[in-house]
């Protein structure tokens, strides 16, 4: 059977962020990837790295250093940079010696200096004793592409850095790689005018060619290459009369590639009227909320399920207030100014788990952008409630991305929820479109940082919105690469006028072929229906996962 190739085209990303994903895709995953970035200002630097060779503070430059665990010296990456890491399986090769590595890093070169000839950029080569790609062998080498590599037992991690239009100054910044005597150089400073996308795809076809036997799956994240992509998104002044989206959103829809959506006031098929149940458990749970003065995300997100869970005694609490910092296009949460954080919160979503004698209890919050820790604090103190008051319940978080910083995730790790959840939301392609102050990639760090924790790890998917079926079993590969368990699938329901539109209805078989597709991936349980939300049958989710997925017994 060929070996697939998947190429992620995932846009700016922090360099600590796509080292931790590498990190749990080379460790945890058989599956061959591509992933390629942009990075903010950074120097990386092996172990063996020589300190002389970085010639400023790297704070006072405005970027970051790191020492990581693959060979070379000092390097830059930075804006105009692509940074590609094949995270591969290499056939035939079970060990990481030095022969086998030299083997690896020339097919890599191959493949940039063939992708570099297809581009119209000939005269790209070897220098003998120096890894990388250069330009004008025969008259005075300049580098174009950086080699640094990782590779055990047959597989392998890190990568190059092509220069495409890159500040060449940085470089002034280092002795990169520690090689003084030649110059770096870029493609736009060679005469080249071949952009970032044109770069992407050239290095992705002759990549699936080496490594794919011809078969790639490809995934991108649509992002214009600045920081400001990652913005605030505002839908309009509230409720109104016009049936498409506001002017921002449309215009980021249309740059994902989706055009027009279904009427807001077409008739719902049938699969999706969720019908309205004032029962005994639904009036009991929402006088237990009034009574402890809490916050649902059921209420606040219109879920439609409000009435089956209730009633069946389960609820999703949120922390944190009930106004989120972030305005996504398909979330029904108030965006006003949040307010101040209520210290009495956890204890109250503690004692109304106990009052309603839960054996499962799910955590939520809005974002707060607004707080050092995103929110962190609250979670771990509503799991330590909630842990002396109930311990024999099972505690599910529902987590932001806390803005990608791991030591915030750690606090809620570092509480022991038996469960960590985050949702992905949407495919690649539609990320910037859908939740423009969140990212893929970013996402799938969190997935995987919790993975790696020994956590057993969830996360959930809206369809509907613009996407197709292959690009969902696409989030589905990366999810499982990434060390999720459980996966929950479900239709978007436009909230209001000034929300995204829905672009489809998708039929149940999809759903059912979806709980195929994530079975076959190694997805422990995927929960997948037109009616799904993430906290769905959250309690029967957990319970069908097995005892060993996960660092321990869920409720253990």
């Amino acid at each position: 059977m060929p070996t697939t190739l998947r190429v992620r085209w995932l846009g700016r990303v922090r360099y600590a962020e796509a080292l931790d994903l590498q990190r749990r895709l080379f460790s945890h995953s058989n599956d061959n990837y591509l992933l390629l970035v942009e990075h903010d200002h950074v120097f990386t630097a092996g172990p063996s790295a020589d300190d002389a060779n970085l010639l400023v503070d790297p704070a006072e430059v405005g970027a970051d250093c790191v020492r990581i665990d693959r060979g070379g010296d000092f390097t830059y990456h930075g804006p105009g940079q692509l940074v590609g890491y094949p995270i591969l399986t290499l056939p035939g090769r079970r060990g990481g010696g030095l022969a086998e590595t030299a083997s690896y890093v020339c097919d890599l070169e191959q493949v940039l200096i063939d992708a570099l000839a297809d581009l119209g950029l000939g005269g790209c080569g070897r220098l003998r004793g120096y890894p990388g790609v250069w330009i004008d062998l025969d008259g005075a080498p300049r580098k174009l592409a950086a080699i640094g590599v990782r590779l055990s037992r047959g597989r392998t991690m890190h990568g190059f850095a092509l220069n495409v239009d890159t500040d060449l100054s940085w470089f002034e910044r280092i002795v990169p790689c520690g090689i003084s005597e030649y110059p770096p150089t870029s493609l736009r400073a060679e005469g080249c005018a071949a952009i970032m996308p044109e770069v992407v795809d050239a290095v992705a076809r002759r990549a699936a060619a080496r490594w794919g036997e011809g078969s790639i799956e490809r995934a991108d994240v649509a992002w214009r290459h600045r920081p400001s992509d990652l913005s605030a998104f505002s839908r309009g002044l509230g409720p109104g009369p016009v049936e498409v989206a506001p002017p921002r959103s449309r215009a980021r829809l249309t740059q994902a590639g989706v055009n027009g959506g279904l009427d807001l006031a077409d008739r719902k098929p049938a699969w999706l009227r969720a019908r309205m149940d004032l029962n005994d458990g639904y009036l009991r749970l929402r006088r237990v909320m009034r009574q402890h003065d809490l916050v649902t995300v059921c209420e606040e997100a219109g879920c439609p399920n409000i009435f089956e869970c209730w009633g069946a005694g389960t609820a999703t609490f949120m922390l944190n207030g009930e106004r989120c910092t972030r305005a996504c296009g398909f979330c029904l949460v108030d965006t006003r100014q949040p307010g101040p954080l209520d210290p009495g919160e956890p204890r109250r979503v503690a004692d109304a788990v106990a009052e309603m004698a839960l054996d499962h209890a799910v955590v939520t919050a809005v974002a707060r952008d607004d707080l050092a820790d995103g929110g962190a604090g609250a979670f771990a103190e509503t799991i330590t409630a909630i842990r002396g008051r109930s311990p024999g319940t099972t505690v599910e978080v529902l987590v932001p991305d806390f803005g990608g910083d791991a030591p915030s995730l750690h606090a809620v790790l570092d509480a022991g929820p038996d469960i960590v959840n985050h949702n992905i939301e949407t495919v690649a392609r539609l990320q910037r479109a859908v939740r423009p102050s969140a990212g893929y990639a970013r996402s799938l760090t969190l997935l995987a940082r919790s993975a790696s924790a020994g956590h057993l790890t969830k996360s959930g998917i809206i369809v509907g919105m613009g996407e197709d079926d292959a690009e969902v079993d696409a989030v589905l590969a990366d999810l499982a690469a990434a060390g999720v368990s459980i996966v929950t699938i479900g239709q978007y329901l436009r909230p209001t006028s000034h929300h995204i539109p829905v672009a489809r209805w998708v039929p149940p078989a999809s759903f059912e072929r979806w709980r195929k597709v994530g079975a076959a991936l190694g997805l422990a349980h995927v929960e997948s229906s037109p009616l799904t939300r993430s906290s769905y049958h959250a309690a029967e989710s957990a319970a069908a996962v097995p005892l060993e997925v996960g660092g321990r017994p869920v409720g253990a």
